[in-house]
């Protein structure tokens, strides 16, 4: 969502012709009621502007209920969801543990402001299965991780100049909500309004997959880089896998400058393999970030590092970081029910061969039929990409001109029961909950949908 951030959240709302290429479009009546009174509420009608379908079809959806794969709208249409929250519904909705846990904790309390034993049982599970942390401390949401996180690099370092790269989301932090200026290795420019200039000039933007631009960055600011902070997976502006040696790479230059690496593992963590992309590359930051996926998708985040690092952390250290919310015992619950799932012998095995099977079927019907269209995955995540490109591993290589295709295909999924991110520069998602006859009905709608986007 970063570097397309105006390109998502701008268009016409509700733009949907009267005339379509494939099936009848489905009913939004309720939808749109619900829609027009939000909009009397909220900015845009929303509370997180991506939900505002401005660049796709039709007015947003509003869902009603969700089990299993499956969303059901306000208009009663049942759809097979790839967003799955955002990713983090690992095991689908409404899962029988993690909806019984929760329960059981809620009756004895849904918030305290103090410590429990749950938030033990859940740290504990983590750290005992994840030997690149050894300790972590919980929050509530990952842009709240990753706020916190460079906070601690800062603090430790005594530096305060931070290193992203293009094309890599970390939340609507304000020194992160930034992207490149026009040069190889520039200070970020603000992506959004209410940022001060001054916040921005304290982070260096780098393209992704670029040696030489990191080599010069580290020159230009030497001994003034506290952390390098990048998605190991970049997964919030289209799926732009890296490889394992440019990894590689920003570790040691990292190590080499005493300069503190942190995987944003908001979406891969967790969902990649229990050890997330840090496990997945076998390559060990300084610093973890993580998401809802830790709490079963509940308001959760949480960042980890060494004793070491993390001994700066307020009451140990002079680094101040707080939140009443932090370790809320019903997310503590729901978390530890749906991570104990995780670490079931084979449940990444077979989610991540499940999703091989489906975006190869996918992939091989496009090749056959020469769409100039690519499907890349990694795990259980993948995106669909109107492209003829082996690899995009950088922004710059996607074409927003094919955003329209996308368009149009997202349409035509949602009227064949098929349910994505409303953006072309989302990725989707395979659960456990994903069954191989809803899998198949996917493929078929896709099949179909594609016809008709290279057919205009």
């Amino acid at each position: 969502m970063f570097d397309s951030f105006k390109k998502i959240f701008s268009g016409n709302e509700g733009d949907l012709p009267v005339t379509t290429t494939g099936k009848p479009d489905i009913s939004r009546e309720k939808s749109a009621e619900l829609f027009e009174k939000a909009k009397t509420y909220f900015p845009g009608g929303v509370n997180s502007p991506v939900r505002a379908f401005k660049s796709v079809y039709g007015t947003p959806l509003f869902i009603q209920k969700g089990d299993g794969c499956h969303v059901w709208d306000a208009d009663g249409n049942q759809f097979v969801d790839f967003c799955c929250s955002w990713g983090p519904l690992i095991l689908g909705h409404n899962n029988a543990k993690v909806r019984e846990k929760v329960i059981e904790v809620m009756q004895h309390g849904m918030s305290f402001g103090a410590p429990t034993a749950l938030e033990n049982d859940l740290a504990e599970l983590i750290l005992k299965n994840n030997k690149f942390i050894e300790k972590i401390r919980f929050v509530s949401s990952g842009t709240e991780a990753v706020m916190s996180a460079i906070r601690l690099a800062r603090g430790y370092t005594k530096r305060d100049k931070i290193l992203k790269f293009e094309g890599c989301y970390h939340g609507h932090v304000d020194a992160l909500l930034v992207k490149a200026g026009s040069g190889l290795v520039t200070f970020g420019e603000t992506s959004s309004a209410g940022i001060p200039k001054a916040f921005a000039d304290e982070t260096i933007v780098v393209s992704l997959n670029d040696r030489d631009a990191l080599k010069k960055a580290f020159e230009e600011f030497k001994d003034q880089i506290a952390a390098v902070i990048i998605e190991p997976i970049p997964a919030n502006n289209g799926l732009l896998l890296q490889e394992k040696e440019f990894l590689q790479f920003i570790r040691e230059i990292c190590t080499e400058n005493k300069t503190l690496l942190i995987f944003d593992e908001v979406i891969s963590g967790f969902r990649i393999s229990f050890e997330g992309a840090a496990g997945y590359y076998q390559i060990k930051p300084d610093i973890i970030t993580y998401g809802k996926i830790i709490g079963g998708g509940m308001p959760v985040g949480a960042y980890g590092a060494s004793k070491e690092i993390m001994s700066n952390i307020s009451p140990e250290g002079a680094v101040y970081q707080a939140g009443t919310l932090s370790g809320n015992p019903v997310a503590m619950g729901a978390g530890i029910a749906q991570l104990s799932e995780l670490l079931r012998l084979g449940f990444y095995r077979d989610l991540n061969n499940k999703t091989e099977e489906f975006v190869a079927s996918i992939q091989r019907f496009a090749t056959a039929r020469n769409y100039k269209f690519k499907v890349f995955s990694v795990g259980s995540i993948f995106w669909f990409a109107f492209t003829d490109l082996e690899h995009v591993r950088k922004a710059e290589e996607i074409d927003p001109t094919s955003m329209e295709k996308f368009k149009l295909m997202h349409r035509e999924l949602l009227n064949r029961g098929i349910y994505l991110g409303p953006s072309g520069y989302e990725v989707g998602f395979i659960s456990s909950a994903h069954t191989k006859v809803e899998l198949e009905k996917a493929k078929r709608a896709i099949f179909e949908s594609l016809d008709l986007v290279f057919r205009k």
